[in-house]
Order: C-alpha cells, then structure tokens, then sequence
C-alpha cells in the first residue's frame, strides 16, 4: 500500500500513527477534512488480519465523517480512530494512552465511541483530553439516535421506492443486533413490521427472538430474505459483486458505514432496481447527537432528537436531486455535502489555536 499515494487519491489531510510500549496499543487516526471544522469521528477497536487493513478501514471511515458531518449540516469536518490492542492488555490503560494521543493533536481531532467501544472507555479516555464526546451525562451513548435516524430514513426511502412509507405488514431483513440493531428491531416490530434477523453472536439472536414478530437466519442468509428493505448493522463492504445479485428487496437503508464495497456498487444496485439510502445520511443520528454537546450551553436531548428527526427530509433531499440530475444516490448526497463545504469558502487545515504567523 502506497499511503501517501492512498491520502492524495481520498483528499485525506493527517494519518496519525501511534504506538504506546506499556500497553501494546497500536492506534491510526485519520483526519479527512477540517475544511469546516475540527475533525469528528469515533474511536474504533478492532482485531484487523493485518496493519495495512487497518489503515484502509479508517481512511475509508474518516471520509464517511466528513460527507456525515457535512451532509448533517454540522461545522465539522471528518476524522476516525482505529484502536488495536493484545487480548490481555489492561483496557483502562489503553484508553488512557489514547487519550493522550487524542491531546496530542491539540483538537484537531474529536473522539467517541464507536465499533468496539463504549461510554466507559470513552469516560477514560476524557482523563487524559477535554477532545472527546459521548459521555454519561451529557449525550452517551448515541446508538438510540442512530437508530432514530435509520428508521426515520427506512420510511423515507419505503415511500420514494414503493409509495407509501408504511411499516405495518412489511417485513424487514436486519444484519447485525448490536445496540442500534437491536433498537430498530423494536421501532419496526412497535409499528407492525415483521423481522428477519442474524447476527454472529448466538445470544443476541436468542434475545432478538423472545419477540414474537421476528425469525431469525444464518448470518450468511440474510441476503436471500424476501423483504421490503435490508437493513445492515453491522461491519461494511457488505454490498458487494457476491451479495448484491442475492438480494430480494427493495431497499436498501441501515446504519452501517461503508456498506458499498467499491463505488461501482452503487451502480449495480440500481441496475437491479434496488434503492440505495447513503449510509452517510442515514448513520448521521448518532454524529448529530454526540455534536449537541459543542453547543453553547451544552448538550439538550429536544434540541437533538429533533434535528435527527430532520435526517428524513435530507434524504427526501437526496431522492429529489438524484431524480433531477440523474445521478445515483449516493453521487447526489456526496455532491449535496461537497457544495456544503464549498460553500464555506474555506480549505486547508483546522487549528483550534493558530498561531499569530497563522
């Protein structure tokens, strides 16, 4: 892998690299864009095969943010953290040393939690950098607002594809029970859905299925299901040359990021009439929860639920442009928050405490 060549090819600004001997933690940071702002993503913790597939998840995540954020109408631009450590490494220490890598940037950078992650790591790592959010106490843990806007956006994208935004009597295939998973789960079972679920922990599923609307498949058939939308909640690259062609619904809508494998599979899904809600619009419950706490005045959980709720009329957004300028959905909702950017007439790099010279 060519890292430099890799940063030009995406427009990323900083890969940071860093390494803490007492823990063996292994950790990338990168830094899309700041064009609007300090770079916001969450912090990742995951076992890679290889450092270089490390590298390439959180170059492909820290672009995601910066569409998110921008797309979300926030003044923030995109970063991501991918964390590694030994199995047997003492978790309190390795979230403080990440806290301090994270001070190290001098706030350029923004942390939460994410994949791997959680409210009590990211209160460690606040021991360390006042440049983290996601705490108990103020927004937490921000999977219920993801989930808000995930199915906020299955009904968006239900109406645009079929007409009618209706839940009730539909069946909807879910990939992955973690939190958010499992708060769609119960949104769409509350509203008369019926759903098929999976999920490579057993004992999620057997949890998901004391609910009498959902069934449950192997992790592998969840792509084959009949259903009005697939919903994935899980890992991404998930839509891809293999599972495309196996798919059996409508729409696709789920809080995953990077669900399209290459960008050519946005194409592909269209061919096979399958709408395609950017994972960037309908992931952005959680961002826009966690950024209500840069607010003066500090977090408010009205303030926020309502401007998740506002995610529908983004995507109604994307639809529209999509429709008028022929352009697949995921171009239409990349162009909506690349003219966001422009629009600031701002580029180069975010320092929260520049200097005279600067």
């Amino acid at each position: 892998m060519d890292i430099f060549e890799e940063m030009e090819r995406h427009g990323h600004e900083q890969l940071v690299f860093c390494y803490d001997k007492a823990t063996g933690l292994k950790m990338v940071i990168g830094i899309h864009s700041t064009a609007l702002g300090p770079a916001l993503g969450g912090c990742r913790m995951w076992r890679y095969a290889k450092d270089e597939d490390a590298v390439r998840d959180v170059l492909r995540l820290s672009e995601g943010m910066t569409y998110k954020n921008a797309a979300m109408g926030l003044d923030l631009g995109g970063g991501k953290t991918v964390v590694m450590a030994p199995a047997d490494a003492d978790r309190e220490a390795v979230f403080e040393a990440v806290g301090r890598f994270v001070e190290s940037l001098g706030g350029r950078y923004v942390t939460a939690e994410d994949v791997g992650t959680s409210t009590e790591d990211m209160a460690v790592v606040a021991r360390q950098t006042h440049h983290v959010r996601g705490l108990k106490g103020a927004s937490g843990d921000p999977s219920s607002a993801t989930a808000l806007g995930v199915f906020v956006s299955i009904e968006a994208a239900l109406k645009e594809a079929l007409g009618s935004g209706e839940i009730a009597g539909r069946t909807f295939a879910v990939q992955g029970l973690g939190h958010v998973g499992r708060y769609l789960v119960e949104q769409l079972t509350a509203e008369g859905g019926q759903v098929v679920v999976t999920d490579i922990d057993p004992a999620k599923v057997e949890a998901a299925l004391t609910n009498p609307a959902v069934r449950a498949v192997a992790p592998d058939d969840i792509y084959d299901v009949a259903a009005a939308a697939f919903v994935p909640c899980a890992l991404g690259a998930i839509l891809n040359d293999q599972t495309i062609p196996r798919l059996r619904v409508k729409v696709v809508a789920g809080s995953a990021n990077n669900q399209l494998a290459e960008p050519r599979h946005g194409a592909m899904l269209a061919e096979r009439g399958i709408l395609y809600a950017p994972d960037f619009i309908v992931n952005g419950g959680g961002v826009i929860n966690v950024a209500d706490e840069m607010e003066p005045g500090g977090y408010n959980h009205e303030r926020a639920e309502k401007r998740v709720l506002g995610i529908r009329q983004q995507l109604e957004e994307v639809f529209r442009l999509s429709r008028q300028s022929h352009l697949l959905p995921v171009e239409a909702a990349i162009r909506i928050a690349e003219e966001r950017i422009r629009a600031r007439g701002q580029s180069g790099i975010y320092l929260a405490h520049p200097t005279k010279a600067s």
